[in-house]
């Protein structure tokens, strides 16, 4: 039967196959060049290059102004779906998006199609379901063509439009769901930037329990607050299980599950001098250099000599170093101190050693770790939240779809 595995309750009935030349009429956007653009422009403008990195399957708001007189124009109408006309690879043009709002200047390099089936359904349905027919239908080598005598030839399987209202929608709450938590995600990054740098140049200072001041910071090097060791210099062989083997890639990406291992043996032997242990710090040195990880789990695991270990002390914080390090502060003199002949980039531990740390004291710097962490768990759980979102939303547009 032509039907989707998901399907709302109230429809039944097979889906109709249509070409979209059946249900569609055509036709181009007219010349909008990137000088043509000015934010004070009187009318707003759509160019074929912002669908790749401005805008979803739905234009709501958009970005750009323009002010070329509306007579040279093309202006668009609620419902009209566009695709671009050109692009740099076939899988990059197959990109449609509904125009929820009329007299939006439309460039000339986005193809219109106009038709009384739901807009934001048919934009959803050729984004996803369609996406790869329409990308073997564009043509070209270094830029890439699709005409709308190409697009007329699409085969399609179209419910009626009660079905596609409801589609449509759903999926359009599922993206304004991930719409609200990505900018809830980016407020809360702001704001622990802002509060960080007010918090490190002490513009802002906690108090003791009894609402007292704490002493003055002191500044120390790193090297004074801890031991710093290189990891392994040998390539290990790694097997299927084992002891974990931690890289730069699992620091940066702040994923420790997706692990490569190395055997018993070359753990024992290459880890004699020091273990690394929960409430030790690693960080990277080589490439992508000064990204730190506190380790707060209980580990048993072996490391690349791309990282550095700072080792947990009674001398200072972990956690409180873990968040100093990444502070504009240790970032910069940390990267005066890289070793810019080498490729990759590079840095050593007497440098990491002798980097200035500013210090407050040790309940201080509880109280400033505490603050901080839990604002990063915020960020991560909002994180953790957007990514089952955009997951579901994945099963949803395999399954909604013939």
């Amino acid at each position: 039967m032509n039907v989707p595995r998901l399907r709302f309750k109230e429809f039944s009935g097979n889906w109709e196959v249509k070409k979209l030349g059946d249900i569609a009429t055509f036709s181009k956007g007219k010349g909008i060049s990137k000088a043509d653009i000015d934010k004070n422009g009187k009318t707003f403008c759509i160019r074929y290059g912002e669908l790749y990195t401005e805008y979803g399957e739905t234009i709501h708001y958009v970005k750009s102004k323009t002010n070329i007189h509306v007579d040279n124009l093309v202006l668009s109408e609620i419902n009209d779906v566009i695709i671009p006309a050109s692009g740099e690879t076939q899988i990059d043009i197959a990109t449609a998006s509904c125009v929820q709002v009329a007299g939006i200047a439309l460039g000339s390099d986005l193809n219109i199609i106009k038709s009384q089936e739901n807009g934001v359904f048919l934009s959803y349905y050729l984004n996803n379901q369609k996406k790869l027919d329409i990308a073997k239908l564009a043509q070209g080598n270094s830029v890439v063509h699709l005409y709308s005598s190409q697009l007329k030839s699409l085969d399609l399987n179209i419910p009626d439009r009660n079905e596609q209202t409801k589609i449509a929608n759903f999926l359009t709450a599922v993206d304004e769901k991930i719409a609200r938590l990505t900018q809830k995600g980016e407020l809360l990054a702001r704001y622990k930037k802002g509060v960080m740098q007010q918090i490190f140049s002490q513009q802002l200072r906690f108090k003791d329990d009894d609402g007292r001041d704490f002493p003055d910071w002191e500044e120390k090097s790193l090297g004074d607050l801890t031991q710093i060791y290189d990891g392994t210099h040998m390539t290990p062989n790694y097997t299927k299980s084992g002891i974990p083997f931690y890289s730069v890639e699992h620091i940066t990406n702040n994923n420790f599950k997706d692990t490569k291992f190395i055997s018993r043996d070359v753990f024992e032997r290459e880890n004699k001098r020091v273990r690394l242990e929960k409430g030790d710090i690693l960080m990277t040195k080589i490439g992508d250099i000064g990204t730190p990880k506190y380790i707060d789990w209980d580990v048993e695991a072996s490391f690349y000599v791309s990282l550095a270990l700072i080792k947990k002390s009674n001398k200072a914080s972990s956690l409180y170093l873990a968040h100093f390090i990444r502070t504009r502060f240790f970032q910069n003199e940390l990267h005066k101190r890289i070793i810019h002949v080498a490729f990759p980039k590079k840095i050593n531990l007497g440098e990491i050693s002798n980097c200035m740390v500013n210090l407050p004291c040790q309940k201080e710097q509880t109280k400033i770790a505490n603050f901080l962490t839990a604002l990063d768990d915020k960020i991560s759980h909002n994180q953790t939240q957007l990514d089952a979102v955009k997951q579901y939303k994945q099963g949803l547009l395999q399954q909604l779809f013939v």
